[in-house]
Order: structure tokens, then sequence, then C-alpha cells
């Protein structure tokens, strides 16, 4: 009697997809309460057949989301909690990761070619080049045309791939984002599965006009891409079949941060780093770097809302090299121990642009550079430098969002697997000098996608009326370092090491010769080239 009391005290269930870059999560929520009452993590593997190159494979994919579903399920029935009273499933995701399948089959016809990857690079300079004034930006789209978004990547694979090229002529390609296929399996997939994405997502391919909300024939027609093969695109909170709601996983972290209002930002640290500032419902274009992008879209006949973007691509992912290229550690939790131990870099700088440099730059040529080794250097100074370059890395894009907006934060709300890190946390707010706010539950990318699939019409489980949301409890790291001493240190990462060195810098392998160049195009019309042996800099692979 009282385990079934439990049940119906609990109320309806809301539960959520969560598809990153290095795994999956199935996370059920309370929709009255918002307490998170059962997850399941599956690693993703992921392959680099060629410098650059970073894929995944779709099948493992759907079935780390079968797996993750079941364990949840078992998990939430040990706990004697009736899955029934999942009332609507929510799916986010990893954005621009690029899949093409077979319709009738149901098969990948290549793998995933993950947001990360540089394969495109050659194609991306053809057509800046092309573009008038060598323009990276484009105003339709809000984005600078780069190897992260999803057209260059599906023009590689029609042009490249046979199977995805044949498909193609025969009518048989389907293109989507993760969101896309993920749906498409779990609605029918090749027995009707419904074939769409969602605003947020369709806003990070170059194909979609975030002014008419919808794929534009213009640019279909300049990537040369059939409009045919692209999803229908749905707002972030409606019925898709099973599923009930669909935001890219920034946009779902804005979500789940309620930042709902003009002007509210938050910054998420997982393989890449993301800081989201909400502008409303009129789009602003940045004159500094950063990306203009749909921040959500809450029901059919709700109005779009947008967000300034500063888009980095190395942030968890260091953790990730440091292990697994140098095998400096073992785990991930042991890196913050080992820079606690000497609470300082001692002048060692660390730049990890394995995939280029994104926001405010925007040049996939760059490189990864180590700097200001010494003798008395050791692995614990290069585990602080490396924690370091993610707080730089976030004070180059909050600058640029400050002054894009002309109003500064007063603080910075975070979430993400970095933020379990103490000492990072503390590291942001001294480098930021404003306090970081963490949520005491961290999964706020789900929770977006289960606040958004509660609250859809035909749900209507969850209110995001702002009276109605649930206060969450939240730790605030205030800033502790001398102002003096941090601006010193931002001055060298900021004006020194990224815009001289790594804002342009191409690097020449020179086999003949053991050393590299790196060459380096100044604001004026000068270049200067550098010749950099193996002594204090060391240029790291991708």
């Amino acid at each position: 009697m009282a385990a079934s009391s439990n049940r119906i005290m609990l109320g309806p269930l809301v539960a959520a997809i969560d598809q990153g870059t290095s795994s999956t999560r199935f996370l059920v929520f309370n929709a009255k309460t918002a307490e998170l009452l059962s997850h399941h993590q599956v690693e993703i593997k992921q392959s680099f057949p060629k410098e650059g190159w970073v894929e995944e494979d779709p099948k493992e994919i759907l079935q780390s989301v079968y797996e993750c579903m079941d364990r949840t399920c078992e998990k939430l029935t040990q706990l004697n909690i009736d899955i029934s009273n999942i009332k609507a499933v929510g799916v986010t995701n990893q954005r621009e990761t690029t899949l093409v399948w077979d319709k009738e089959t149901g098969e990948p016809l290549y793998n995933a070619i993950v947001w990360l990857d540089l394969r495109t690079q050659s194609t991306v300079e053809r057509l800046i080049n092309k573009t008038p004034g060598r323009n990276k930006n484009h105003l339709k789209t809000g984005l600078p045309i780069s190897t992260y978004f999803s057209a260059v990547k599906l023009r590689w694979l029609m042009d490249n791939v046979e199977k995805v090229h044949e498909a193609v002529l025969s009518h048989r390609a389907m293109f989507g984002t993760v969101d896309s296929w993920l749906i498409w399996c779990l609605t029918g997939g090749k027995k009707g599965g419904v074939h769409c994405t969602d605003v947020t997502n369709a806003s990070r391919t170059m194909l979609f006009n975030i002014h008419t909300m919808d794929w534009d024939p213009e640019l279909c027609k300049y990537f040369d891409i059939p409009m045919e093969i692209l999803p229908k695109v749905r707002s972030s909170s409606e019925i898709y079949g099973l599923m009930v709601s669909c935001l890219g996983d920034q946009s779902a972290a804005l979500v789940g941060q309620m930042c709902f209002k003009d002007g509210q930002a938050k910054n998420t640290y997982g393989t890449g780093c993301f800081l989201l500032k909400n502008v409303g419902t009129k789009p602003v274009m940045s004159d500094h770097g950063l990306l203009t992008t749909v921040a959500y879209k809450l029901g059919r006949d709700k109005p779009a809302c947008y967000a300034l973007e500063g888009s980095v691509a190395i942030a968890g992912a260091v953790v990730r090299w440091l292990k697994d290229n140098l095998g400096i550690i073992q785990t991930s939790t042991e890196l913050e121990k080992l820079a606690a131990d000497v609470g300082t870099s001692y002048g060692c700088y660390f730049v990890p642009a394995f995939s280029g440099l994104y926001a405010p730059y925007w040049e996939p040529s760059a490189r990864g550079i180590i700097c200001g080794l010494t003798q008395f250097t050791n692995r614990s100074h290069l585990a602080f430098a490396a924690l370091e370059a993610v707080c730089f890395q976030t004070r180059e894009i909050l600058d640029a969002m400050n002054q894009d907006s002309g109003i500064h934060l007063s603080q910075l709300q975070v979430d993400g697997g970095m933020t379990s890190n103490r000492l990072l946390m503390q590291l942001q707010a001294d480098i930021l000098c404003i306090p970081v706010v963490k949520p005491s539950m961290p999964e706020t990318t789900a929770l977006g996608a289960a606040m958004a699939a509660g609250a859809a019409e035909g749900v209507s489980v969850w209110s995001l009326n702002p009276e109605d949301l649930t206060e969450v409890t939240s730790e605030k790291f205030e800033p502790q370092i001398n102002p003096e001493e941090n601006n010193n240190n931002n001055i060298i990462y900021s004006t020194i090491l990224l815009p001289k060195v790594l804002s342009s810098a191409i690097l020449e392998s020179t086999p003949e010769r053991n050393h590299c160049n790196l060459r380096f195009l100044c604001p004026v019309d000068s270049t200067r080239k550098l010749n950099v042996n193996n002594a204090d800099v060391l240029c790291s692979s991708r």
C-alpha cells in the first residue's frame, strides 16, 4: 500500500534522451518538482580515420539510446516507481553532427561526421574566396562559413561517398543531424518514421534562414543540396509521433537554466564550451565574431527566441587528450587534484586549438600550442594550464558578448560535466571577475528537453510560466584573485597568444627540417615567419 501511494504522489514523469558528443544518457524527471529520479549513461566511441577527421557510428548512437532507456526503466522499477507515469520523452543532441541514411533500408550510408571534424577545410576556404569581400559571415543564417556547420559536411558526403551520391540520385537519401536520426528511428524508421528536426538544430546547418524560419532555397542551391532530403522543420515543443520535444543541446541547457528573459545567459562546459545569451524575439547580429542562432521555439504558435552564442571547440576534450594522448592522468577527476597540488601554471600557457579556433576568430587552420615551459614545469603545471585555457577562452567570448550587447553580465550561470571540477569553477570566477553560479542539479541540458516535452500542447504536465517554475538551488563561486594580476594573465593569453599566434596562424610542416614554421598573418598586410624549434613551444597534433 505504501509503495502504491508513493507512485501516486510522484505525479507525472517526463523523460529526456540526451545524446552528446562523448556519451548518451536517458533521464527521468518529476514534472512537478523537477527532481531527477533516475538516469543511465553510456559512452560513445569516436574514431579518427585521418588527421582532423572525427566520426561516430550512427548504429552505436542508436543502440546506446535503447540501452540507456532500458537500464533507466529497470532502475525506476527497482525504486518502485511506475514507468507508465512517463507522459512524454524529449530529445536533446549534439548539434551540427551530420548523417545520411537510406529511407528504404534504414541503414546509415556513412559514419556520422562530428561537429569537430575538419575535413571540409578546403571547401570552406574555396567558399570564402568566392564570397564578395571574402566575408565569412552570412546574414541569412547568422553563421560564418565554417567547417563547424552541417552544410559543408553534407556536401562532402555527396561528393566523396558513392553510396550517398547514388542514394541522392535515386531519391532514397535522408539527411539529418543526430536528433533527426533518432526521432526517425524511434518513431518507426523505414516503416513510417517521422523525418523532422526542430528550429534550433536546423539553424546550425547553414541551410536554414533564421528570419523566415525555414529552409532557404537560395542557400540549398548555393551548396547544391536537394531540398527533398532535408527533414521537416518543427518547433522545439510539440508532438512528433512518440517523441514530444527536440532541442539542440545548448538550447536545451538555456531552457534548463530557465534563461527565458532577454539578457540572461549560461555557459555549458562539455566536450566544447558554449556561452549563449538570450536576446529575445529579434535576432541580433554580432560585430565581434559570435553566432546568431535560434534559442528555442516552445510551441507551433509561439514566437521563436534568438541567442548570441560564443562557441569554443575544445573544453572537456582537452581532459580526454591529456588522458588518452599524453597519459598524464588516468581519470578525468585526477586532473583537478593534479592542478590543485601546485595551484599555478608557473607561467605555462596552453591553447588547445585541436580543431582550429572557433569564436570569436573562426580560424580552422590554427594549431594548439603549449608555451612558457621551463625545466621546473611538470604535469601538474600542465594540468593547471589546461584548466586555465578553458577559462581564458570563456573570457574571450564573454568579452565579445559584452561588446555586442553593451550590457555586461553581472554573473555567469554554468552547467555541464566539467562544472563538477570546483577548481575550474573558482578559476573561472577569478578570470571573469564575476561570480559563477552552478546549479546543484547539473543535468540542465536534459532538464531543458524534459521541460519542453512536458509543456508541449497535448501533454501539458509541466508549466513554463515564470511563477510556476521550481526554484533551483545553486552554489556561487565569488572572484578571489587580485584584479590586476588577473588582467595581466588575460593580456598574455588574449593579446599575445591568441590574436598574434593562433587567430590566423597556419602551421606548415617541413619534414626535411626538424622544426615547424608558424606563419602569422598580422592585421595589416605584412607577413612574417618564425622558426620554432622544440624549445619552449610544443605544436600539438590534432
